[in-house]
């Protein structure tokens, strides 16, 4: 009686989504419009409010304002700045302490000043600045006067936005998982709104610095729900070709995002402008379903199946009864407070490093990870500085995205995953590092690099997340790629610093940026290789996986398949690929099942116990 019950109760634990979207339409009708008409344009806001601060504080020409000069035209004191070192001493911080009422005797309108100029004159501070506004007609950096000693304020406003992130990125997960994946993203969005209101509304630079701390809250959360809905509605066969989609849009926000900077020059309108038109996305409240995932994890079988109905009937097919009635008998068998425990129950952060090879392997992808977000966020940062036209280099920076996760798709399919890893990361550390032999002139041959370094970081970027997944076994998968994302999410908060020396350098940046990339290049490659292997499925597995790494193994640019007979996890056959009487069979034979699960696509993504995505894997 107990074994019966014990098989019975096995059976309908086995229920998944993923058995049924085959039937039903794993890209049907009902995805492909949810997909192009809700989710993807969903994802757009993330770019608009992690990258548009680049234009709210740019800092244009500067010189010290001087008010026995009002009575002529900012064209003439713009004359005298250019012409001589009297308003422009130490960058335009210092002045030398004129007496223009004498210096004006000699001219109505001040010429070659630079042979009036008497270096024993003294100095002293500016207390006020003008600004060329021909290009930036408006910036935080004219409106608070962030200029001399408090240069460096928009670098702690850049800051203050990636500290967000971590924060945000914990408690939209909790969210996501407690109160869904709908309530949650729109929850995101009034919190990306509100802060955007609050920063074109602010007074001063710590109003403006703590509005950014709100917005950062919702970086990367407004992107990875809506993301997460559209994996968690398709069939594994297209979840690459989701996660791929979803850069592109990423990507086409970020365009989008250049075109505005290029025609809004008013830093307060360029924040209503690149956040209040998102207001209309709350129209999608009648569009945008729950997960069904989500609330099979949930217990709230009913609801879950209204919207697999709606699917299939969208989709022209029916949502079969055996299906229906395995979720009501799950939904009626109640388990006992013990045997949720132990579901519950799993290794914690410390099982990364309780043993050699997963160590390892923890800290080297935490270090890939971090190496790979603070090149990405600190060329996109360091876009709109190089070139003669910031406008023209955010968009080229922009742009060589799409091409790269194209290659980079590809790629991962031929070479897998280490090498593709290796090679980009190295090589964008090796444009980033040859910009340091060119002279200070070479503006296009410095921008040409900095977009390659930038193609080639973008490729790595791709690669970083699933190459993780994969090598962390299933119980790990999800607390060891939200520990290496965290970590590395923390050095955002750096990149902004780095990129202040090149106030004074402007290779500097790319120096730093560029040893970081050729180390995690080099260091990835003690990685084992994850293409053609089966995923760890225990934690004693994920410390035998790359065990026995060699020299040898890691020379073969292009994988090859391992045999057969070994313990390579190759090529098992997988039980949703086996008939309901095979399985049957199976089972009552007692043949073991496949101790290792195979990869479904190019980009497989970890799901918890439930079959659900944890939002955190994404950060």
């Amino acid at each position: 009686m107990d074994n019966s019950r014990s098989g019975s109760k096995e059976k309908i634990d086995e229920v998944d989504l993923d058995e049924v979207l085959p039937v039903i339409g794993e890209f049907g009708r009902y995805q492909k419009l949810l997909l192009w008409l809700v989710c993807l344009p969903a994802c757009i806001p993330c770019g608009f409010g992690a990258f548009n601060q680049l234009f709210m504080s740019d800092t244009p020409p500067y010189w010290c304002a001087e008010p026995q000069l009002s009575n002529f035209t900012v064209a003439q004191r713009r004359q005298i700045y250019e012409q001589s070192n009297v308003t422009q001493v130490k960058k335009g911080c210092m002045r030398y302490a004129v007496n223009w009422t004498e210096v004006l005797m000699f001219s109505e309108i001040p010429r070659n000043f630079e042979q009036l100029v008497n270096e024993s004159w003294s100095l002293e501070k500016c207390n006020s600045w003008e600004y060329d506004t021909s290009l930036v007609k408006s910036s935080i950096v004219i409106d608070f006067d962030l200029v001399c000693e408090n240069d460096i304020y928009p670098t702690v406003g850049l800051a203050a936005l990636n500290l967000g992130g971590p924060i945000g990125v914990y408690f939209f997960g909790v969210l996501n998982d407690r109160i869904g994946r709908r309530k949650s993203y729109f929850l995101c969005l009034a919190t990306l709104i509100t802060g955007s209101l609050l920063t074109a509304s602010a007074m001063n630079f710590w109003w403006w610095a703590t509005s950014r701390v709100i917005v950062g809250l919702t970086i990367p959360a407004v992107y990875q729900i809506p993301f997460i809905i559209s994996l968690e509605l398709v069939g594994p066969n297209y979840r690459s070709f989701i996660t791929v989609m979803t850069c592109m849009f990423y990507t086409l926000g970020l365009v989008l995002l250049s075109g505005i900077t290029y025609f809004v020059r008013d830093w307060v309108y360029l924040t209503l402008a690149t956040s209040t038109p998102f207001i209309l996305y709350f129209i999608y409240w009648w569009f945008l379903p729950e997960s069904p995932r989500w609330l099979l994890a949930k217990g709230r079988i009913e609801e879950a199946l209204k919207i697999l109905e709606t699917l299939a009937m969208v989709n022209g097919t029916i949502l079969p009864e055996s299906f229906k009635q395995k979720l009501k008998q799950k939904m009626m068998m109640q388990r006992t407070l013990s045997e949720e425990k132990r579901l519950k129950e799993g290794p914690g952060v410390l099982a990364l490093c309780r043993t050699p090879n997963m160590r390892l392997k923890t800290i080297l992808i935490t270090f890939n990870w971090f190496a790979n977000d603070m090149v990405y966020i600190g060329l996109s940062y360091y876009g709109p500085a190089l070139g003669e036209n910031p406008y023209l280099s955010f968009l080229l920076s922009s742009v060589v995205e799409v091409p790269s996760s194209l290659v980079c798709w590809l790629l991962m399919d031929r070479w897998g995953r280490r090498w593709p890893l290796c090679l980009a990361m190295t090589l964008s550390g090796i444009s980033c590092i040859i910009t340091v032999t060119l002279p200070p002139d070479a503006v296009i041959t410095t921008l040409v690099l900095f977009l390659f370094s930038k193609f080639t970081i973008s490729a790595s970027f791709l690669i970083i997340y699933p190459f993780a997944g994969e090598l962390y076994p299933t119980p790990l998968r999800g607390v060891g790629i939200g520990t290496s994302a965290y970590i590395a999410g923390l050095g955002l908060v750096l990149i902004p610093f780095i990129n202040y020396l090149g106030r004074e350098n402007l290779v500097l940046p790319l120096l730093i940026m560029g040893i970081l990339s050729v180390i995690g290049g080099i260091t990835g490659l003690r990685l084992p290789e994850t293409l053609h292997y089966k995923l760890p499925q225990t934690v004693e597995e994920g410390e035998e996986f790359g065990k026995n790494w060699s020299v040898t193994d890691c020379i073969n640019c292009v994988p090859k398949r391992p045999p057969e007979h070994s313990n390579s996890y190759e090529d098992l056959t997988e039980r949703l690929e086996m008939s309901p009487t095979t399985e049957t069979t199976a089972l009552a034979s007692g043949s073991a099942r496949p101790k290792f699960t195979r990869q479904q696509s190019t980009m497989e993504t970890p799901l918890d116990s439930s079959g659900v995505v944890k939002m955190t894997c994404w950060f």
